[in-house]
């Protein structure tokens, strides 16, 4: 997910990491700073640190959109028209030879393990679709459905364009906005359900 005001500079660059030489020196950030700056030192299995990976979720309807499209823990509200996913997957990843590991859960949180790329192949063992397709995480029967909603897949810096499928959006007026930035039209799809 990102910002409507990203997609230029993703579509000349790719997605970049903060770290990248092409980064975005005007990135609209839209989620909790105060969680990024722990995933930049957090220190993952391989001894790098999650902040060293661009964050994917498997599903859509986040609890980080959630907090986002309501402007909860000091985190800026922003419209749903005006967040974009950004789709990939997991074969684009792969076929562009990109560094990747991939997690059980919310990446900081104690009980998530971590997979490397030697193991995608048993990728669906490893996450809870169940759980990552769920529309709502809670349940007070399960309280560890939203580490498990919130399983991520993490590329190890920039994406490039061509990895890049495909792009959801909330409404019509959101779809234009892309369509006025020289994306194809069968690469958008509007998706309200998708948010909240």
């Amino acid at each position: 997910m990102t910002h409507v005001e990203n997609i230029p500079h993703i579509l000349q660059h790719g997605i970049t990491h903060i770290n990248s030489p092409d980064r975005n020196p005007a990135y609209v950030p839209i989620g909790d700073g105060s969680l990024i700056a722990n995933r930049e030192n957090f220190i993952m299995h391989n001894g790098l640190r999650l902040g060293d990976y661009i964050p994917f979720y498997f599903g859509t309807r986040m609890p980080m959109l959630f907090v986002i499209h309501n402007g909860f823990n000091n985190v800026k509200k922003t419209a749903s028209e005006q967040i974009i996913y950004c789709i990939t997957s997991v074969f684009a990843i792969v076929d562009h030879q990109l560094e990747f590991v991939y997690t059980d859960g919310h990446g900081v949180d104690e009980l998530t393990g971590f997979f490397g790329s030697d193991t995608v192949a048993d990728i669906l063992d490893h996450i809870d679709k169940a759980a990552i397709d769920r529309k709502y995480w809670r349940d007070d029967k399960d309280l560890d459905l939203k580490r498990r909603k919130e399983a991520e897949f993490l590329v190890r810096n920039d994406i490039p364009i061509g990895a890049i499928l495909g792009y959801a959006v909330y409404n019509l007026a959101a779809k234009q906005n892309l369509l006025n930035l020289g994306i194809d039209e069968a690469l958008i799809a509007i998706r309200p359900n998708f948010y909240f």
